[in-house]
């Protein structure tokens, strides 16, 4: 707890911060009373700083403070110094607002301080998102700071019943995030169970949401209940329909639960098109997430075992190109598809312009160079390259795609088609048996619902939809329960 005596808290506040170079401490007397701005160095506005409380401070000089408690009732009240302000009680609490951009001024005499918000650490401007991109929509995306993405959200919902609550998590980081809920939508129990799950998080540093979304899922091998986007629309469609969303300081992306599997193929464009071209373009993502999975290890299959059923014009020509090819169909299946994840990873991980080189050199210089050798057949280098081109369509699976289609080329290789329906069923089953917090994962096609189906593979008019708000509770199956957490 801070004392009276303005030097003891001062150093008490020296040594919990190390004695640290950017911890900043400015003594000066306000109507004749001593005091000390405490701040971070680079997390504050220094304009802001020399505005809003140095210059209103300074002008107290030229008149005489009767008390220490006199002073503090106007920098507590009386005084206009900034809107963002709030009284703290202990060092530790002086430190974590001085970390979070405030400034806090004690007074000698006082056992108490006063934290100021002037944030002024650099941030990045809000841009268009760049990995959920649509034609039509707002070109705003969340940015790493906490204050401007929840200021975004407020924009689109001016409404009482939108509920924030900060709270901080990590024990070293300290990192604030923001509960985000509809009052009049959101389920309690699963308020609380997310709000307990956060509160005993046992991490110490977070640097990324994706930090925190393995302890509010469940052990799923591949697939999450829990969502991540970059765009404060999408967020806000998901807390209208009665979600929960965590947005963490430090990360452009929210998380929102709970997440369907049906959701993967639903963008922002779809609800500002004709319904038609809706279904039309839902119909060609489902259709590419099924080419990208199974092409290949159909393509091996029918190869190896079933090649009755490729047409016989067809079949002198795969067979003339796989016979000057060393290895087998299945061995040029696999090297192709981990050299195409190869050369994905270094795309993503080398700079943007060295990047593009990688992909282009890649895909087509080393691509014409080992048909041209005979290593690998010109068939499969295009089957792999459709399936792999097909796989960008649905973005947010991209990772599970990946997996799911080696595991594919591999039972099709080895065991034909009987594999591939084996491995498939397998998928299947496994998808279907996960629960996203009370919510079937695969809501609303298992259990079906005739309602929830009205904006899945395609979508009704705006003027059906309208009708009814859509609540992600009132789908068949869904059932929250207090023990989730």
């Amino acid at each position: 707890m801070l004392e009276n005596e303005l030097e003891k808290n001062t150093i008490n506040i020296r040594s919990l911060m190390k004695n640290s170079s950017d911890l900043i401490l400015k003594y000066a007397k306000a109507g004749g009373v001593d005091i000390c701005i405490v701040t971070c160095d680079g997390q504050t506005d220094t304009n802001r700083l020399a505005n809003l409380v140095y210059r209103p401070l300074s002008k107290l000089d030229g008149q005489a403070v009767s008390s220490p408690e006199k002073l503090a009732a106007m920098i507590g009240g009386e005084l206009l110094i900034a809107g963002d302000e709030k009284p703290v009680y202990s060092a530790e609490e002086v430190i974590s607002s001085i970390m979070n951009g405030f400034c806090v001024i004690l007074i000698d005499g006082i056992d108490r301080g006063y934290a100021v918000g002037i944030q002024g650490f650099e941030t990045r401007s809000v841009t268009q998102p760049e990995n959920h991109r649509n034609v039509r929509g707002s070109r705003e995306g969340f940015v790493e700071a906490l204050h401007i993405n929840i200021s975004l959200v407020r924009r689109y919902v001016k409404s009482t019943e939108l509920v924030l609550k900060t709270m901080r998590i990590g024990k070293t980081s300290n990192t604030e995030i923001c509960i985000c809920s509809m009052n009049d939508r959101t389920d309690r129990k699963l308020l609380r169970s997310i709000t307990k799950k956060l509160e005993t998080l046992p991490l110490s540093l977070i640097l990324e949401s994706g930090y925190v979304q393995p302890f509010l899922e469940k052990k799923s091998l591949m697939f999450s209940e829990v969502g991540a986007t970059e765009r404060p629309d999408v967020f806000v469609s998901k807390l209208y329909e009665g979600r929960i969303g965590i947005i963490i300081d430090g990360s452009p992306f929210a998380l929102f639960v709970p997440k369907l599997f049906t959701e993967n193929f639903i963008t922002l464009d779809d609800y500002v098109e004709k319904p038609v071209f809706a279904f039309f373009i839902r119909a060609v993502r489902y259709i590419a997430f099924l080419i990208s999975i199974l092409l290949p290890g159909f393509y091996a299959a029918l190869a190896n075992f079933h090649p009755e059923l490729i047409p016989d014009s067809l079949l002198r020509n795969l067979a003339a190109s796989e016979s000057l090819t060393p290895y087998s169909i299945l061995t040029e299946c696999i090297i192709l598809d981990v050299f195409y994840e190869i050369m994905r990873e270094a795309g993503l991980r080398l700079p943007s312009n060295v990047g593009h080189a990688v992909s282009i050199v890649g895909g087509i210089v080393i691509g014409d160079i080992v048909v041209s050798a005979g290593l690998v057949g010109a068939p499969m280098l295009l089957v792999i390259a459709i399936a792999s081109i097909s796989g960008y369509i649905v973005a947010d699976l991209n990772n599970q795609i990946s997996v799911m289609r080696f595991f594919v080329i591999v039972m099709g290789g080895l065991f034909g088609i009987f594999g591939i329906t084996i491995i498939t069923l397998f998928f299947c089953l496994g998808i279907c048996s996960l629960d996203s917090y009370g919510v079937p994962y695969m809501s609303p096609l298992s259990p079906l619902s005739l309602k929830g189906m009205r904006d899945t593979f395609s979508r009704d008019s705006w003027h059906r939809l309208s009708r009814t708000d859509p609540e992600i509770y009132n789908m068949n199956g869904a059932e929250i329960k207090e023990d989730e957490a």
